[in-house]
């Protein structure tokens, strides 16, 4: 089953209503940017209640990646199905980094505080269920993580039910904790959907690493533009879910509504996923031949993925460098000039 299928069964159970596009001729499905059509609520401004990253720094994000690759290399040396998640992650965290540094958010502080405290959430999550501390676990997570222990879905299935339990669950309780309004009373929200367009774009190259490395069936199955139209059409509305979560969270005017609200997210991500889990399900087989292809392609020696991540920054920061000397050049033979006309 393709992305496109899985991720219509995981809409169908989430009981969104969306309406795609229509399907265009050329293989490139064209981006509509309809959620920043729709205007933010008026919520007050609240004060960041989390201490990640206080300063919101560049260096916040850099920390988190250091720390998912070596969480990744855990999960990867063992071929637990829990690295689909890992990785993807991972690399959406790197693509935001850019994203940051390439001007796309208005608020980069903002940004690198959502981010830190968004990755706690997922590590916190993850260790808590590793050392069997269920009893304060999302029921999303649950599903999820059980579901990668006991081999029971695809890594596409993985993949959804991590990313299911991350945005549709974590990412409302956090955006209304860091603050959805700035102190001056703008809303926040163009920068929750400046990310959209990237996302889109971010989920096919990792599906195709995931293919490579943990399961040749993450990208089975391409539908071309309907399967890219509707792909990213359900990222759009459960990220614009995510930001009408929010606000009801924030709006509540008592703790009981605020309780109620809560409820509601938790069931609501509670039914994605047992939906992605039905639509992925494989048989003990599949699951055999998923990790003997781990054994073979995916799983990297411990090490070699923080050696790889270490390999980005030092060329990052050697372009860094590079422009940095370009700039200075620029400059010196600017005085220079300058200093020849004057003496004239």
């Amino acid at each position: 089953m393709g992305l496109g299928r899985n991720l219509a069964a995981a809409l169908a159970a989430g009981a969104l209503a969306l309406v795609a596009p229509a399907a265009a001729s050329a293989q490139e499905a064209p981006y509509v940017d309809w959620p920043a059509l729709l205007p933010a609520l008026p919520v007050p401004h609240t004060a960041n209640t989390e201490p990640d990253c206080a300063d919101g720094s560049d260096a916040c994000i850099d920390a988190t990646i250091v720390e998912m690759q070596r969480r990744l290399d855990d999960v990867v040396g063992r071929c637990s199905h829990n690295a689909v998640f890992a990785l993807a992650y991972q690399r959406v965290t790197e693509d935001v980094r850019d994203a940051s540094k390439a001007g796309v958010f208005r608020d980069r502080v903002w940004l690198a505080q959502e981010d830190a405290v968004f990755a706690r959430m997922y590590f916190t999550a993850y260790d808590d269920w590793a050392a069997g501390r269920r009893a304060g676990l999302s029921p999303a997570w649950l599903l999820a993580f059980d579901a990668a222990r006991d081999r029971k879905v695809s890594a596409l299935g993985n993949f959804l039910m991590a990313m299911n339990a991350h945005i549709n669950r974590d990412f409302p309780f956090l955006l209304a904790a860091i603050g959805i309004t700035a102190p001056d009373g703008t809303t926040r929200k163009p920068d929750h959907d400046a990310y959209n367009r990237r996302l889109a774009a971010l989920y096919e190259p990792v599906l195709r690493e995931v293919a490579q490395r943990f399961d040749p069936t993450a990208d089975d199955v391409e539908l071309g533009v309907v399967d890219n139209l509707l792909a990213t059409t359900i990222l759009q509305s459960w990220r614009e879910v995510v930001w009408r979560n929010a606000e009801r969270l924030l709006l509540a005017r008592t703790p009981a509504a605020k309780a109620r609200v809560a409820r509601q997210i938790e069931a609501y991500a509670e039914v994605v996923g047992r939906g992605i889990a039905v639509a992925t399900a494989i048989p003990p087989a599949g699951a055999d031949a998923r990790d003997a292809w781990c054994a073979e392609h995916g799983g990297q020696r411990p090490g070699a993925g923080a050696q790889a991540a270490a390999a980005r920054t030092a060329t990052r920061r050697a372009e860094r460098q590079a422009a940095a000397a370009r700039a200075a050049a620029r400059r010196s033979a600017a005085r220079r000039a300058a200093a020849r006309r004057a003496a004239r």
